[in-house]
């Protein structure tokens, strides 16, 4: 099962994972949520609890980042858990996506637009 937080502050949108990252509901989930932000700039993935992630969950990874690009939106993840960070390694998209902690990502996007909270949604 995969529990999504979402929460936007300006236009950020912080969307927090815990659980499963895989083929089926789980992927079909994330996606809904990710894409129904409307007017951000910017997508951060808290990977920091999420404990199985599996191909098709990696295949969703790139197609969320893929879409972010083809709108101009940055599409960063933090923390990602020791299971997500050794998958991230050993496929090599590690060199792929941008991945930092959770308070150095705070610290860059603080200098764009980190107005007050507007929402937060659970899914």
């Amino acid at each position: 099962m995969l529990t999504i937080d979402v929460e936007k502050t300006g236009d950020v949108a912080v969307v927090r994972l815990t659980g499963r990252i895989v083929r089926g509901a789980e992927i079909e989930k994330l996606t809904n949520a990710v894409v129904s932000e409307k007017h951000i700039r910017v997508v951060v993935l808290d990977l920091s609890e999420v404990e199985t992630l599996d191909a098709g969950g990696l295949s969703a990874l790139l197609a969320l980042r893929d879409w972010a690009r083809g709108g101009k939106i940055q599409f960063k993840l933090v923390n990602p858990s020791h299971f997500v960070n050794e998958i991230l390694t050993r496929t090599g998209l590690d060199r792929v996506f941008e991945i930092s902690t959770f308070s150095r990502a705070l610290f860059v996007l603080s200098a764009g637009s980190c107005g007050h909270l507007k929402y937060a949604a659970t899914y």
